[in-house]
């Protein structure tokens, strides 16, 4: 009798060797797939930034994941790519930031408007503010080029410099901030309406005005999804191409993605050059990111 215990241990313990061993194989392959996922992503970039630092003829000569050799290793691309795009950045940053502020701080006035105050006709305006998001930059492109032709801002600001020289830029920040105050409004909402009701209520029975409730109260705890909008709006906005290509005219406003667009050769290409020139263009909204991440992830966990 004394060794059915011994036995039943022993055959817990080969249950629990094998359970383990199961777990184990799982786990290795869940860390096999996720390294694989990882490398398949990071692949193209890999690619890009070996490119950027090879001679031409260190690009022709070897494959695109390929690390340049000591000979064909070089940072020219580098300089050569700021020098095309140094006053493209200038003028994207000129524009995309006031942009981005403009329509992220405007959506959070409207989410407010339509999320914690109640007035007649409000989920209209709600569905107008929804459609909006869903409206293809294609559709408006004649609208819009005929709506600046009528304002004609080059005549509004003549002799006032130095805006009148950047009318192209101050129509590509209206247009963005327009086109982005429905998609920051709906984020707004959806972040609002987590906001305890109670809190605001007794805001409002201690006397404090609509505005002051939001200045005081609905804004301070806005600033992760602030976070989420700004990094949302500028990315797109600084990735932009298509309105700048129908209202930038002249060469001197161009920006980034104009600028980065014209370095692809008619004949020859240039690939080192061009990779070099997308990676400094996409630096920008990777500081973005770094600054404003840790809010980015309190906005998108809906965290106030």
């Amino acid at each position: 009798m004394s060794g059915k215990p011994a036995v039943r241990e022993e055959s817990r313990r080969s249950r629990l060797r094998r359970t383990l061993t199961a777990v184990s194989a799982r786990r290795v392959a869940l860390y096999a797939v996720l390294v694989a996922l990882v490398g398949f992503y990071l692949a193209p970039l890999e690619s890009g930034l070996t490119t950027a630092f090879k001679t031409q003829a260190e690009f022709i000569s070897t494959t695109p994941f390929a690390p340049p050799s000591l000979e064909g290793f070089t940072v020219q691309p580098w300089g050569e790519a700021w020098n095309a795009l140094e006053f493209a950045i200038v003028n994207s940053a000129l524009f995309v930031v006031p942009a981005t502020v403009f329509s992220a701080f405007l959506g959070s006035l409207a989410a407010y408007g339509l999320t914690l105050i109640d007035w007649r006709g409000q989920v209209g305006i709600m569905l107008l503010f929804l459609a909006g998001v869903f409206i293809p930059y294609q559709s408006v492109l004649v609208p819009l080029t005929r709506f600046w032709t009528i304002v004609d801002l080059r005549t509004l600001l003549a002799g006032i410099e130095p805006l009148a020289s950047r009318t192209d830029l101050i129509e590509l920040t209206v247009t963005h901030t327009a086109y982005g105050v429905p998609i920051c409004t709906l984020l707004f909402r959806g972040y609002y309406q987590t906001l305890d009701e109670e809190m605001l209520e007794a805001a409002r029975l201690d006397g404090a005005s609509t505005a002051r409730i939001y200045r005081r109260i609905v804004l301070p705890l806005s600033k992760p999804m602030f976070a989420v909008t700004l990094i949302y709006q500028f990315t797109n906005i600084w990735n932009d191409l298509l309105f700048a290509l129908v209202l930038v005219s002249s060469r001197s406003n161009f920006v980034v993605t104009q600028a980065l667009n014209e370095l692809q050769g008619s004949f020859v290409q240039q690939y080192n050059l061009q990779m070099a020139a997308a990676f400094l263009a996409a630096l920008p909204t990777l500081l973005v990111y770094v600054l404003f991440g840790e809010q980015f992830a309190e906005g998108v966990a809906g965290e106030t």
